[in-house]
């Protein structure tokens, strides 16, 4: 569950997900102050105060809060190897693993200091139904950590293999919104 700062009522865990680049540079789908990082981290989350299902959710201007952190190449982090050694076994397209007792509040720096904004999905149909709550600090990931992650495949089985190597949106102009920090 997710509450308080910028949002009103209670938010809950929907999914985890990650973006990442081709190489360490860039991957993530913010920057600051021009600055782009190996990767960043999205926990989604629904409005369930307000709205039946996920899927409805996303339809409305507070329907989701995305918390995003950025990672950054430095030690491999050991919450983050709670995931990707159980990456080998979704490398294929379509593949999926269960993970039981797993927090993902692990994955979160120690500071929870935010910048935040009503935006949009970084993915089609891209619509204006986030907020987002991108923490100001970084968590670390170490190059072989990302490279696990670019080991994935974006083909099914039966398909020439094709890594997945450039899953994140560049940023994208302001349009007007206000950032805030709090």
């Amino acid at each position: 569950m997710l509450t308080g700062g910028p949002l009103s009522g209670t938010y809950r865990l929907r999914q985890i997900h990650f973006h990442w680049g081709s190489n360490d540079e860039a991957g993530s789908e913010h920057t600051v102050d021009g600055m782009k990082y190996a990767a960043e981290l999205h926990v989604v989350h629904w409005n369930a105060e307000k709205y039946s299902s996920f899927v409805e959710a996303a339809r409305q201007s507070d329907g989701l809060a995305v918390m995003a952190v950025f990672l950054k190449i430095g030690e491999c982090n050991p919450q983050l190897k709670k995931i990707t050694d159980r990456l080998d076994t979704i490398r294929i397209k379509g593949k999926r693993a269960l993970f039981t007792n797993f927090d993902p509040s692990c994955l979160l720096p120690k500071s929870l200091d935010y910048w935040t904004y009503f935006g949009s999905l970084t993915v089609p149909p891209l619509l204006e139904s986030v907020i987002w709550i991108v923490l100001r600090e970084p968590i670390n990931v170490c190059s072989e950590q990302l490279a696990k992650f670019r080991s994935l495949l974006s083909t099914a089985e039966d398909e020439v293999a094709c890594c997945l190597l450039r899953n994140y949106r560049p940023p994208q102009p302001l349009k007007g919104r206000q950032v805030r920090r709090n």
